[in-house]
């Protein structure tokens, strides 16, 4: 047995790993023989253009840099079938993860300038690879404090338009000609300064493409949200953008198959996940529903995930009936990307920040509703019947019983 496979589950919980593993790919090199393992990968990641989706060779001084700063880098590459009337279409999209820079109990100035500087860096690597879009994790510039159910944390709230993480973020889109995708805890002051859930669409000349809030709200746990802020009222906005046509599912909302079904209706060719959950809670959802509804929509999707324990400095409850705690539990990034074909990409670390690049043919998209045909046999009309029907408060309910019973 490897010296790494005696950790216990008490240091899993201190230093997020996974078995003493950073991840279930890293557990799984060690203990399966190789010559076993190419058919565990396929299993598990499917194959995409008949084999694993391939490495992306990114520059050597890039992978010094994520040394120099703790990140785990790493780069793929999915294919399409090249076509005769059409040239490929290759996007180069990233994701990045990441733990808070600074404790919960420094001033929120401090936490706020810290995780800037650290997502700056970050971006700045990404603009090495040339990436065209980046998407961030959900209330990247914040503890996820929801949690606690205080109202101090309100503080973290921004304008989407105008706050400082809208114009740190225009600047680099302009600079590195890069769509970003920025999820915040937006204050609307047109509306009394309510809270929202968004992720603001920065377009690379720096501008703004607009916005989308949240549709679902977990009541789950820990996931006391809906203290802080109420479900959206965008709908599923799809932004057209230099580099194809994104979506934004935010966190709870994957655990809903007709939201993800709604970005495809509207034409999404990648849809991006920024999410924050914790293991204990979700970590047997997570390499499923993300890959699951790539398939189902035959579009991209991109599952992001922060890292790291995050402490607060006073205990609460969820009436959950758990004793009182400060801490959500371990946030185990695992963020990846998942195609139409049912490939995907390994997952980046559990415990460390990272940065996943990934060259997408936006090609495969429709090759793959050619192929499969859900869009064409999906009976949209006779399930909108039924969902119109169901609305109605004297629904029934179409079981047929046994006589016999």
């Amino acid at each position: 047995m490897s010296s790494n496979g005696g950790a216990s589950p008490e240091q899993d919980v201190r230093d997020g790993s996974l078995a003493g593993f950073a991840s279930i790919e890293r557990l799984l090199e060690n203990y399966v023989p190789l010559e076993k393992l190419a058919e565990v990968r396929r299993v598990m990641y499917g194959h995409n253009s008949g084999g694993l989706v391939r490495q992306l060779t990114l520059p050597e001084e890039m992978y010094a840099e994520a040394g120099i700063a703790s990140l785990d880098l790493r780069g793929y590459s999915f294919a399409a079938a090249s076509e005769q009337l059409r040239g490929p279409r290759i996007v180069r999209a990233a994701v990045i993860q990441n733990a808070i820079v600074a404790p919960t109990t420094a001033p929120y100035s401090k936490q706020l300038d810290a995780i800037h500087k650290r997502i700056h860096d970050i971006i700045d690597l990404a603009a090495q690879a040339e990436v065209n879009v980046l998407c961030l994790q959900e209330a990247w510039t914040m503890p996820f404090a929801f949690c606690t159910r205080e109202r101090e944390w309100c503080e973290f709230a921004e304008c989407a338009e105008t706050g400082p993480s809208t114009q740190l973020l225009q600047v680099l889109a302009k600079q590195h000609n890069m769509v970003i995708v920025s999820p915040i805890l937006e204050r609307d002051s047109t509306h009394g300064d309510v809270l929202w859930n968004t992720a603001v669409v920065i377009g690379n000349k720096g501008n703004l493409i607009g916005k989308h809030r949240k549709n679902h709200i977990p009541r789950v746990g820990d996931f006391n949200e809906s203290t802080y802020y109420l479900e959206g009222d965008t709908g599923h906005p799809v932004f057209e953008t230099a580099f194809g046509r994104i979506g934004v599912n935010i966190c709870y909302g994957r655990h809903h198959p007709l939201n993800w079904m709604a970005f495809g209706l509207n034409g999404a060719e990648i849809v991006f996940n920024p999410s924050a959950t914790v293991g204990e809670l979700s970590e047997p959802m997570w390499s499923i529903e993300a890959r699951n509804a790539a398939i189902a929509n035959s579009y991209y999707v991109a599952a992001i995930n922060r890292v790291g324990t995050e402490v607060f400095p006073n205990a609460f409850t969820s009436g959950d009936g758990k004793p009182e705690h400060k801490a959500f539990g371990h946030f185990y990034g695992s963020s990846y990307f998942a195609a139409p074909d049912a490939s995907r990409t390994p997952g980046l670390s559990r415990n460390k920040d990272g940065l996943l690049i990934a060259d997408l043919d936006l090609n495969l998209c429709r090759q793959i509703r050619d192929r499969w045909g859900f869009q064409l046999t999906a009976r949209h009309k006779m399930y909108a019947e039924l969902l119109n029907d169901y609305i109605e408060p004297d629904f029934e309910p179409q079981i047929i019983r046994d006589p016999t019973l």
